[in-house]
């Protein structure tokens, strides 16, 4: 089995997940998202293979880019996706 992480380095929580992976032997696949941004395809892939409601549910909703495009206020699942990508 493969596991991908998509990791920003700089996030304490990102960081966290990968030493949570090495320490159980888990090599992950690793993707720095900021640099290699996930298509709007591969962003409707993850949703699904995580059970998600929403690709809202990846998206760090206290952050100024989230607020700055007003992202609360989009309900087409289609347009947070396009947002990610």
């Amino acid at each position: 089995m493969t596991v991908t992480i998509y990791h920003n380095p700089r996030c304490s929580r990102s960081r966290q997940t990968l030493a949570l992976l090495q320490e159980r032997g888990i090599e992950p696949e690793i993707v720095l998202y900021l640099e290699n941004p996930p298509s709007a395809a591969a962003l409707k892939a993850i949703v699904k293979k995580l059970g998600l409601s929403s690709a809202r549910d990846l998206m760090r909703v206290k952050e100024a880019p989230y607020t700055d495009l007003s992202l609360g206020d989009v309900t087409a699942e289609t347009a947070l996706i396009d947002a990610m990508a």
